[in-house]
């Protein structure tokens, strides 16, 4: 089990973000690892989605197919409650300077004592800095 954040999933859509990392992670996704998510990753995706929908990088009927396909792998939302907390994630981004959205996949990493998959290279950094392993590497 891993934590998955948004912008190795949207490497998955974007043929110019794809790299073995994520192309990795896919491929394990596909056949024998789980990945949890935060709450606000299915609106992180979303935002991503609609933002790439307005640029024309992507039509609606590719953001229908890239989510039945995200649907189709073994992908668990973490309900908040109970598993973090605002002081918590407040806590992380300022030692680490992260936003709140890195923060609270770092906290759900640490929480659930987990790998993080991420491209992001401040939140690897802070992940490495607390002890969170980076999944595949």
């Amino acid at each position: 089990m891993f934590v998955l954040d948004c912008s190795v999933t949207m490497a998955w859509l974007f043929e110019n973000e794809k790299i073995h990392y994520t192309e990795e992670i896919l491929k394990q996704l596909s056949h024998q690892a789980n990945a949890i998510v935060p709450p606000l990753w299915y609106i992180e995706v979303n935002n991503v989605l609609l933002i790439a929908e307005r640029r024309g990088r992507v039509k609606v009927a590719e953001t229908q197919h890239f989510w039945t396909v995200l649907y189709q792998l073994p992908i668990t939302m973490q309900n908040q409650q109970g598993h973090y907390d605002a002081e918590s994630i407040l806590n992380l981004g300022r030692q680490y300077q992260l936003s709140a959205y890195d923060a609270t996949y770092l906290d759900l990493a640490i929480k659930f004592n987990c790998p993080l998959a991420s491209l992001d290279k401040a939140l690897l950094k802070a992940a490495q800095d607390v002890g969170v392993a980076v999944y595949g590497k």
